[in-house]
C-alpha cells in the first residue's frame, strides 16, 4: 500500500492519503463484504423461520403493484 499520512502537531497520524486506485479497490471490497453480510443475515432469518421465500416473479409483481417498497 502506497499511503501517506497527515499528522497533527504532536506527530499523531490523523488522516491517510491513498492513490485513487487503492481507495476504489477498498470501496469495492467493502461493498462485497456488505453483500456477503446481507446474504448471511437473510439466510439466518430463513433458517430461524423469521422470513419467507416467495418466487421471484411474485416478488417483482408485488413491487410493481406498489405492495412492497425497497427497504
Amino acid at each position: 500500500m502506497d499511503a501517506r499520512y497527515i499528522a497533527d502537531e504532536n506527530g499523531k497520524p490523523m488522516s491517510v492519503i491513498l492513490p485513487i486506485e487503492e481507495y476504489e479497490g477498498m470501496l469495492g471490497e467493502l461493498e462485497e463484504l456488505e453483500d456477503i453480510r446481507a446474504y448471511d443475515e437473510a439466510k439466518a432469518a430463513l433458517e430461524r423461520s423469521e422470513d419467507e421465500v416467495i418466487p421471484l416473479d411474485q416478488a417483482m409483481r408485488e413491487v410493481r403493484e406498489g405492495k412492497v417498497t425497497g427497504a
